[in-house]
């Protein structure tokens, strides 16, 4: 039998987004609908735990097939990151005193 280990990378907007959304609940609970109220989409949540930065944490007893997760702490570390600055797209505009 041949095993491959996942490969790492790093967190695609959407798994960040879902990620940071645990940090400000009891426990790190992540939550099982987005802003609009629709279901997460279950690709997002089983790659954030195949990649190890959520982790199941309790059966979902009225809805099996709902994957109730909570932040790992590398998933904590890697959510409480502060996200990159984009450019500007306006020129910054400096004054100068003559």
């Amino acid at each position: 039998m041949n095993l491959v280990a996942p490969k790492r990378h790093g967190p695609t907007p959407t798994q960040l987004g879902w990620l940071r959304r645990g940090l400000d609940q009891p426990g790190g609970k992540l939550p099982l609908f987005d802003h609009f109220g629709q279901h997460v989409d279950p690709r997002t949540v089983r790659a954030c735990v195949d990649q190890g930065w959520a982790e199941p944490w309790y059966p979902n007893p009225l809805k099996p097939d709902w994957l109730v997760c909570k932040l790992t702490p590398e998933g904590r570390a890697l959510a409480g990151q502060k996200p990159p600055r984009k450019a500007s797209s306006s020129p910054e505009l400096y004054l100068i005193k003559c």
